[in-house]
């Protein structure tokens, strides 16, 4: 753990992380039981399948985009444990706190973020 980071700071970005991860894995329940309920009314017709289809479409969406922000909670519980939480990756400096507290599981400070950005627009664009 850095000197920048308080005990008492690293415990509440690990509370937060936890409460998002059963946030998301909630949301994940809820609308996989959603779907499940829909299967009830199979059938119908070509406008029901059609809306059947969109919905879950929509959930497969929803997962992956949920499936990876668990990933990177579960990431951030790890630099917790292994004490190199709230350091950037791009610029191995630490991560301003208010950014933490707003997005606990980020692994680059702004300025981190700023260059990571330019370098895949450099990239891009060959």
């Amino acid at each position: 753990m850095t000197s920048e980071f308080t005990k008492e700071f690293i415990l509440e970005c690990k509370k937060l992380l936890i409460e998002k991860k059963t946030e998301i894995l909630n949301r994940v329940e809820d609308a996989r039981k959603e779907l499940n309920n829909a299967d009830d009314y199979r059938g119908g017709d070509e406008g029901d399948q059609t809306l059947r289809a969109m919905a879950e479409s929509e959930f497969l969406n929803m997962n992956e985009r949920l499936r990876k922000q668990l990933v990177e909670i579960e990431m951030a519980l790890a630099r917790i444990e292994n004490g190199t939480y709230g350091i950037c990756e791009e610029t191995e400096e630490p991560i301003e706190k208010e950014r933490l507290l707003a997005i606990p599981w980020t692994r680059l400070s702004i300025e981190g973020a700023e260059i990571r950005e330019s370098m895949m627009k450099r990239y891009a664009n060959r």
